[in-house]
């Protein structure tokens, strides 16, 4: 593992920078050019110590060097791209204990755009979840103050505090007017893994996070479902749906326990030598089944990381909207004594080549969320049986009275699938996993399709 090291210095300090040695073979040119770039980096450093010395004692409020130093490190970090930032002592243990699965907050993975926060997806059971807080709401105000300006750590750290505060949160979403919405903080516990069978042969599989936990969490879930289901499961649904991604070890464990062989993903770094390549391990806990994943717009990096696997290895079909787009990689990078910088140190790639960085990942077959309702069609529908005179069926079964029984269908309405207005490219979170989760009957039917056709007893 490679050990980063950091010196930070007051513009009273020396700054020392390694200069490598010059080859005796080297031309007299290119050792002009290592000298002149030098020379332009410790001028830079002087202007930043100009600058440094300038705002600590002139600027109208008193502002202490450590205060100086993180923002300088956080908005060279920032910078870059909207992954990287500095983490101080306290943020960065608050990552950690959530890595673990348990913090303190809403419940919400965020992201910067355009100088706001951008919520990537709420984590199910928390006060951001609760709260109908969707995918791409992008958030313009904390307590009426603008974000604007604010770093996204910064954001972060406002939107933390004490469990049972309140925080005011101003909500701008397509479609609809700017909304003000009261989310009380509390404990948010994580259950990366959560599972139920869809009645009694279609085993559902929902990850809200890759945590700690995830691949464990998963092998229990899969032991549960075929201990219920015996040897009528049919196959999985494996939900990754608004979840935001976390750790790469996880997408890879979790991709692996679904795969026989071949890559699951790979990373490539600055320079060539830094490339790495993750393959599938023998063994593959569903025996083979069918399993179809379940994606939308708040699918982002690990979770991408998975369904581009199983897609590439044809392992899986995948449903739902498009993914994300998030296909980079970010090293945590402890600064020991202060915190430590999450630095986006690679892309990755899915097994066929693909980067999905800003393009996502297209389902194998689109389906929009929507809502199961019955449309009323004015009169009731008629059948042969309400003809006068219909002859009678031979072989049904007849009442007391002797006639035989009508189709249970509510007169005059029939069941219809309405596409959620404003939602193309999420889901209410409360939905997920229950019976009017649309996309989820779809995957269902698909698999119980799948069973039937491949001559598999559907009960």
């Amino acid at each position: 593992m490679k050990r980063f090291g950091l010196v930070a210095a007051t513009a009273a300090a020396l700054v020392f920078l390694s200069i490598p040695a010059v080859p005796q073979a080297q031309t007299d040119n290119s050792t002009e050019k290592s000298a002149k770039s030098n020379a332009d980096t410790y001028r830079q450093l002087n202007l930043f110590a100009e600058v440094f010395e300038r705002v600590r004692s002139d600027y109208v409020e008193e502002v202490s060097d450590e205060q100086l130093i993180e923002a300088a490190i956080n908005g060279m970090l920032s910078s870059l791209d909207p992954h990287s930032s500095y983490l101080n002592a306290k943020n960065f243990k608050d990552m950690q204990v959530q890595t673990r699965g348990e913090f303190g907050g809403l419940g919400i993975e965020v992201t910067m755009e355009n100088g706001l926060v951008k919520v990537v997806s709420p984590i199910d059971d928390t006060p951001a979840a609760k709260a109908g807080l969707k995918p791409n709401d992008l958030i313009t105000h904390l307590d009426g103050e603008p974000i604007l300006g604010l770093t996204l750590p910064e954001a972060v750290e406002k939107m933390r505090g004490p469990v049972n505060s309140e925080v005011k949160l101003t909500i701008r979403r397509e479609g609809r007017e700017p909304f003000d919405v009261t989310l009380t903080r509390a404990v948010v516990r994580i259950q990366s893994v959560k599972s139920h069978l869809e009645g009694d042969n279609v085993g559902y599989i929902r990850i809200t996070s890759f945590n700690e936990q995830t691949d464990s969490g998963l092998h229990a879930a899969v032991k549960s479902l075929q201990e219920k289901a015996g040897n009528k499961l049919v196959g999985y649904v494996l939900d990754l749906r608004n979840n935001p991604g976390g750790l790469l070890d996880q997408a890879i464990a979790v991709s692996n326990d679904f795969l026989q062989r071949g890559e699951i993903v790979s990373t490539r770094g600055r320079r060539p030598d830094d490339a790495q390549r993750y393959n599938a391990r023998p063994g593959d806990i569903t025996n083979g089944l069918p399993v179809v994943v379940l994606i939308n717009g708040g699918s982002a990096s690990a979770s991408e990381i998975v369904a581009g696997a199983l897609q590439d290895h044809r392992r899986a079909i995948l449903l739902g909207t498009r993914s994300f787009g998030k296909g980079s990689v970010q090293t945590i990078i402890p600064l020991p004594g202060h915190g430590a910088i999450r630095l986006t140190t690679a892309r990755y790639y899915t097994p066929s080549g693909r980067s999905i960085q800003a393009k996502g990942i297209e389902p194998d077959i689109v389906v929009e969320p929507a809502k199961i309702e019955r449309i009323a069609n004015g009169d009731a529908l008629r059948h042969e049986a309400d003809l006068k005179g219909a002859l009678k069926n031979p072989d049904a079964p007849t009442t007391a009275s002797g006639a035989a029984p009508k189709p249970n269908v509510p007169p005059g309405t029939t069941p219809a699938a309405t596409p959620g207005k404003g939602e193309q490219n999420s889901v209410d979170p409360l939905v997920l996993g229950t019976a009017e989760d649309y996309q989820l009957a779809r995957a269902v039917d698909m698999l119980r399709g799948l069973s039937l056709f491949n001559g598999r007893t559907v009960n």
